[in-house]
């Protein structure tokens, strides 16, 4: 009883005492207070396996009418006005400004994130790292994992309802729900017993009839994701599951049953909770360490109240061969600028497919060594075009003909980039060609000097063969172009342009890609909207000096 009376006493998702707060916010505090004290009762009576555990622009919300409304089971929001703003506008603009706020760092072949869940003024600021990767892209299906912090069961509950509401508007249910439910240990959302949260008669949402709650009823860890989807996708449907007292790996295994191209994974879950500052990143950077080297052993000790959410698709990456990459670690104590109390841990993850790698790490290296050893040659003499290579001591796969771009940077910004889009003569070759045309020949840079050399920093990558990609409207192109993958030729007006896959790390935004790249062409930014136009379309394998 003593613990759950502090956590009553300490400031919930802020850390802030509750003798620092305005009357505004103590009524707030007092709201999220509750969820987070229950949360920690759950924490207590639930766990895996033996412990015991308790549970780039506007893009709007597919429109509601109001017959389509009455004839829908819809799950209305419990936490809008009290983790979000309830006001439609209002929260439009909050989740513009974090998305806003937060830099880009796309990866490729993005399959889930990891994003926490407390209110949006503490954990927003990271989800948005998380959520900022999904604009540009389009998924049918985004399956919503969060840990239950209200209700008592067994299994992992999916919603039986076909639609989530929220102040943007309605999503759909994926069709997969029904699927899903019936592979154990999922399960259609069960009445079980359900500890209120201390904020309920404050939600918007009319309470069941006493007997009538589910895991689902209340719980925010699902909710507070859809927000921020309704924000950067469109024309999707969630499939949320909440998870009781449950084997993750089984959940795993049910969920990779509804697993295709077109399906992302969000896993809601904040880190470590209420500890000092110092401590809680201690406990946090273990967290995310084990997280993102996808070590299942070591994540389930860690302090996170998703962890099982995060086991499951930890064990979901293991079987598909994903990699993790931390975009955002920051704790409430960061977000709120209060340090002086105990803090809760925020991550944002993305989890991804990685490229395919046809040159093992030796011939990356002899590649990238010609690569350095022209650039040097070059530079100190520039008489000379280049060195010869003894064609007899190259392996036979960097003599096969192949496509290639070298990149050079300084400080981090362009410098040179030279390459050739279709294939025209040895790989190793045209590594030693475009690695001197990217030094001394790139009309945009002038020639790199002599006290420049050591500080450059060389990239090459390897092209597949450029194919056409086939639409029918700009609208058509926009939807096919794989943001982080696909690398674009465009061609027009009798003129063309390419951006390497690597150029969506600055240009994120499809429409930006595409006017940059239409100015690159030398038309006016539009111009890839109107007639005559064609693109083609291909993949790198790109590696770097410092990944020898």
């Amino acid at each position: 009883m003593n613990f759950m009376l502090n956590l009553f006493l300490i400031g919930a998702v802020s850390g802030e005492p509750a003798g620092r707060l305005s009357r505004v916010k103590r009524s707030r505090w007092f709201i999220l207070a509750g969820a987070i004290a229950a949360a920690a009762l759950m924490a207590v009576l639930l766990a895996p396996m033996g412990q015991k555990m308790f549970r780039g622009g506007e893009r709007q919300a597919q429109a509601e009418t109001p017959k389509a409304a009455a004839k829908q089971l819809v799950r209305e929001p419990a936490v809008a006005g009290l983790f979000y703003p309830k006001d439609p506008a209002e929260l439009s603009r909050m989740i513009d400004r974090l998305l806003a706020a937060a830099p880009t760092e796309p990866v490729g072949d993005l399959k889930a994130i990891v994003c926490p869940h407390a209110g949006y003024e503490f954990s927003g600021p990271v989800a948005a790292y998380s959520f900022k990767n999904l604009i540009g892209r389009h998924f049918d299906t985004v399956i919503i994992l969060g840990p239950s912090h209200y209700a008592l069961f067994d299994g992992a509950s999916v919603p039986a309802v076909d639609a989530y509401r929220t102040p943007l508007g309605l999503v759909p249910i994926s069709p997969k729900a029904r699927a899903l439910a019936k592979i154990s240990p999922c399960l259609s959302e069960p009445c079980c017993r359900v500890e209120r949260p201390a904020w309920w008669p404050q939600s918007s949402k009319p309470a069941p009839d006493p007997g009538k709650d589910t895991p689902d009823t209340w719980e925010h860890s699902v909710e507070v994701e859809v927000p921020f989807l309704q924000k950067v996708l469109t024309n999707f449907s969630i499939l949320p599951v909440v998870f009781g007292n449950v084997d993750p790996a089984q959940v795993a295994q049910a969920v990779a049953t509804q697993l295709d191209d077109k399906t992302l994974i969000v896993v809601s879950s904040d880190l470590s909770h209420y500890h000092p500052y110092d401590e809680a990143e201690a406990l946090d950077g273990r967290c995310v360490k084990a997280m993102c080297s996808l070590d299942i052993a070591a994540m389930e000790s860690q302090e996170a109240c998703g962890k099982l959410p995060i086991l499951a698709l930890l064990h979901l990456a293991h079987q598909n061969g994903w990699q993790a990459r931390l975009l955002d670690y920051r704790n409430s104590g960061d977000t709120s600028g209060d340090k002086s109390h105990g803090v809760v841990g925020y991550s944002a993850i993305a989890f991804f497919a990685p490229a395919p790698e046809n040159y093992a790490a030796p011939e990356r290296k002899l590649l990238l060594d010609l690569a350095r050893r022209t650039l040097t040659c070059v530079v100190t003499n520039p008489g000379l075009s280049g060195f010869e290579v003894n064609a007899k001591s190259v392996p036979p796969q960097l003599s096969e003909t192949k496509a290639c771009f070298v990149t050079l940077t300084e400080n981090g910004e362009l410098r040179g980039c030279i390459g050739h889009i279709s294939p025209q003569e040895p790989l190793y070759q045209a590594v030693v060609d475009n690695a001197r045309n990217a030094a001394i020949r790139d009309p945009r840079f002038l020639p790199v000097q002599p006290g420049e050399t050591g500080k450059i920093k060389i990239e090459i990558s390897v092209l597949t063969e450029p194919k056409p990609l086939p639409f029918t409207s700009p609208e058509d192109l926009l939807a096919k172009l794989q943001p982080g993958k696909d690398g674009v030729v465009l061609k027009l007006d009798g003129r063309g342009a390419t951006f390497l896959p690597q150029v969506w790390e600055q240009l994120p935004d499809k429409v930006e890609f595409l006017n940059h790249l239409s100015e690159k062409a030398g038309c006016a930014p539009g111009d890839w909207r109107g007639k005559d136009v064609s693109v083609s379309i291909y993949h790198v394998e790109a590696f770097k000096e410092s990944e020898k």
